[in-house]
């Protein structure tokens, strides 16, 4: 992405990190890409010119590059000059490995249990207070899955939604709540989106329409229920589910949710929701690194598409809003990937 009109970016604090490290260009540009196939991102091509780009000025680095550079770095991206920081914004996951029991010391698990129950406070808006609150009972249920894959916790299952608008990260933070709870992660786009495609054409319209009143009357509902059913038949059997998809009606919709609330309270299942919060800038920037052909119509409308969205205000039905504006919450989720991966293995 070039630009050099960018709020709080100062590239040559990226330069100092590389040669603090001893790294030249080069071999800065090696271990980006190692560092991106081993936490399973976007392999970036990082040679010397892009690199070199990202340093002078010339260049702003993309979300994979960014990603990529923060755990390399082991830096947050206020900290590597690529913004200013959120108010209130953790810099650091506040986690210092050496201090952590070893591996083969039971006490791991419990320090691994507070580094998940850190993080979650840390993304939320507003933090989590130690209370019968929502948002502390979902983090305790996180945390719970954390501990009952090594033999104990609750087994009663549990339905997460978690919603968002285009590009605002949820698939990302989705994944990351399936990384550490083992609980079941099933994504709207992908069980539905052949289906949806085929069905859009069948009916005379553009495969990649999401904005039409026919995708939402006619395809839209049958890509949630494929999405639900499958969510039903993982609960029906004990396994925990994630749902990453926007639900952006349904989660306004309060009828909707006591609906789902009855249903799960009856096959005795639990139910959280999460929002994840993101602002608009960042979320065209996901959608135009990630390059959908679904996602056409809205760059091409992004003020008439930007209109629409209340960015600023969670669903009532939320349990709890995770703030990724910037990617704040998605970059501190990498961070606790790789402090758990460093804790437990």
């Amino acid at each position: 992405m070039k630009t050099t009109r960018r709020q709080g970016w100062t590239p040559a604090t990226l330069r100092e990190h590389r040669e603090a490290h001893g790294l030249t260009l080069e071999s800065a540009g090696d271990k980006l890409r190692e560092t991106a196939t081993r936490h399973s991102l976007a392999v970036p091509a990082a040679n010397f010119q892009t690199l070199w780009g990202h340093e002078n000025g010339t260049i702003y680095p993309g979300p994979h590059y960014r990603r990529a550079y923060c755990l390399m770095y082991q830096a947050t991206e206020p900290e590597l000059g690529f913004r200013l920081p959120l108010p209130g914004e953790s810099q650091k996951a506040d986690i210092v490995i050496s201090e952590l029991p070893a591996p083969s010391d039971p006490a791991a698990d419990n320090a691994a249990a507070q580094v998940i129950e850190e993080t979650f406070t840390k993304v939320t808006v507003d933090g989590i207070k130690d209370d019968d609150s929502p948002q502390a009972a979902l983090r305790e249920r996180v945390v719970d899955a954390w501990r009952r894959r090594h033999g104990a916790g609750d087994p009663r299952p549990i339905l997460v939604l978690v919603g968002g608008y285009a590009g605002s990260g949820k698939t990302e933070f989705s994944r990351f709540l399936s990384d550490i709870t083992g609980w079941a992660f099933l994504d709207k786009d992908s069980i539905t989106r052949s289906m949806a495609e085929r069905l859009l054409l069948s009916l005379g319209s553009d495969a990649n329409d999401r904005h039409t009143e026919l995708y939402l009357t006619e395809v839209r509902p049958l890509e949630y229920r494929c999405l639900m059913e499958t969510a039903w038949d993982n609960l029906n059997c004990g396994t925990s589910a994630i749902l990453s998809a926007p639900f952006i009606a349904e989660l306004r919709d309060e009828a909707w949710f006591t609906r789902l609330e009855n249903r799960c309270a009856a096959k005795g299942i639990d139910l959280a929701a999460i929002w994840v919060r993101c602002d608009p800038e960042s979320m065209r920037e996901y959608i135009e690194f990630r390059a959908a052909a679904r996602d056409a119509w809205k760059l091409a409308n992004w003020d008439q598409y930007v209109t629409g969205l209340d960015v600023d205000n969670p669903p009532a039905t939320a349990h709890l809003t995770v703030d990724n504006r910037l990617g704040a919450a998605i970059s501190l989720a990498d961070q606790t990937r790789d402090a758990l991966k460093r804790i437990l293995t």
